[in-house]
């Protein structure tokens, strides 16, 4: 599959070269919609908005879903609110919503005037809820029944309306006034005589909250093997569904967020060399700030440095082990996190666990290293500062993968992202600190 996409793509881009529009236009519009959207984000930033040129307007719309967020941004940039809506219309409500949020909010008032009555209501329903919210995930085409329809009821509405929506396995059953009461599994709508109520059959199931985070979404998907959710308002109001399609976009598209901001990359490998220069600079800031941290410790102790000279050759070992441990224990403690298994009831046994693993270990790895170094120097007291600083070094490790986590979740701040500096540049400083200052203390 990739070898056919990347002989294609490449045919495509040299056509696009020898400036043959006709064949450009025929080919391009002649392939599926996620194709072409790979296309354009394979192409450079000066190159795509002649290809949207080519790109025939009712097939505008469903690449412009399958675009990444970065690329879709600059593509909306050269289309005005009358397109955008007249491109749109007839995409699912959450696709829509995620397009118009990349929208500044001035044009995505704009694009909502230019839309039908119809549309307008529920998207502006679907748009109040946060992105990375369960409101936000939903779409609204859901098929409702009432608890005192038959199954021949329904089965005769099904077959007028003549178009179930993609991963229905659920009807939703609700009462007149639209609270939500169950869900009617298609299994037992079609296994049932014609003649059942629909409350007998029906099943009950617990909805999703509106304000429910994505994560908590994506946790009670895995959890019950879900194809489909109902979800609700606050006053238990049937508002929409979400379906495990949904749930592996968010999940992609938080993998994909949370490696952009880690990196300080964008989305779009071909941006503009500026924007490339500021995202990633900001990294290399915060890099840089720590390394001078760690060197400003290191030029604490530098006449001992300069009178023990082999300190220098196993300063970095020290503090490369340190930031191994702390790694370990940092994705052992942001995994657990995120899956929840972390509790006030159980976070003591797990400190104390990895207390003893980091001491042990640690104890272990410096009598290595230490025999190394007496071999190497035919020093016994350096071994024995290889021996204290590693285990003191690792036991802050340790400390510091647990608890770093825990503090970032506490002020709302990602432990995935910004855990993994902190704890580097800790471990860097602790390591420097106790194996030179012990070198000091032992050699004065």
């Amino acid at each position: 599959m990739s070898d056919e996409f990347n002989s294609g793509n490449h045919d495509i881009q040299k056509i696009l070269y020898e400036g043959k529009y006709k064949e450009s236009k025929e080919l391009f519009n002649s392939l599926p919609a996620y194709e072409i959207a790979l296309i354009i984000e394979s192409s450079p930033p000066k190159k795509r908005a002649f290809i949207w040129q080519l790109i025939e307007e009712k097939n505008e719309g469903e690449i412009l879903k399958n675009l990444s967020d970065d690329v879709r941004e600059t593509i909306l940039s050269y289309m005005d609110p009358d397109e955008v809506a007249l491109v749109t219309k007839d995409l699912e409500t959450d696709e829509i919503a995620d397009i118009l949020q990349d929208l500044p909010e001035q044009i995505m008032k704009e694009v909502l005037e230019k839309m039908s009555f119809q549309n307008k209501d529920i998207l502006e329903k679907v748009l109040k809820y946060p992105e990375d919210s369960a409101g936000g995930l939903m779409n609204t085409d859901v098929i409702v029944v009432r608890p005192y329809h038959s199954v021949e009821l329904v089965m005769r509405y099904l077959r007028i309306k003549n178009n179930i929506p993609l991963s229905t396995d659920n009807l939703f059953v609700v009462s007149r006034n639209n609270k939500f009461r169950g869900v009617l599994p298609i299994s037992n709508l079609i296994t049932n005589p014609p003649g059942e109520i629909i409350k007998n059959i029906m099943v009950e199931k617990k909805p999703l909250n509106a304000s429910l985070n994505s994560n908590e979404v994506i946790k009670v998907f895995e959890k019950e093997d879900l194809i489909s959710a109902p979800v609700i308002d606050d006053e238990n109001n049937l508002i929409g569904r979400i379906t495990f399609d949904d749930v592996i976009d968010e999940i992609k598209s938080e993998a994909d967020e949370s490696l952009k901001q880690f990196s300080g990359l964008s989305g779009d490998t071909f941006e503009r060399t500026s924007s490339a220069i500021k995202s990633r600079g900001f990294w290399l800031g915060i890099n840089l700030f720590t390394a001078i941290i760690a060197s400003s410790v290191i030029n604490i102790f530098k006449e001992t440095i300069e009178e023990v000279i082999f300190l220098a050759v196993l300063m970095p070992i020290i503090a490369s082990m340190g930031g191994v441990a702390a790694t370990q224990t940092l994705t052992i403690t942001v995994r657990g996190l995120a899956l929840g298994q972390i509790m006030s009831s159980n976070y003591l046994y797990l400190l104390s666990r990895e207390v003893t693993v980091g001491l042990v270990n640690g104890f272990f790895w410096a009598l290595v290293l230490g025999s190394i170094s007496y071999f190497w120097f035919n020093e016994i007291t350096i071994a024995l500062i290889i021996l204290l600083s590693m285990v003191i070094n690792l036991f802050m490790a340790v400390i510091s993968g647990m608890g770093i986590p825990l503090i970032l979740k506490f002020f709302k701040l990602d432990p995935a992202i910004a855990g993994s500096v902190i704890v580097t540049t800790i471990t860097d400083v602790v390591g420097f600190l106790s194996f030179l200052g012990l070198a000091t203390i032992f050699y004065s």
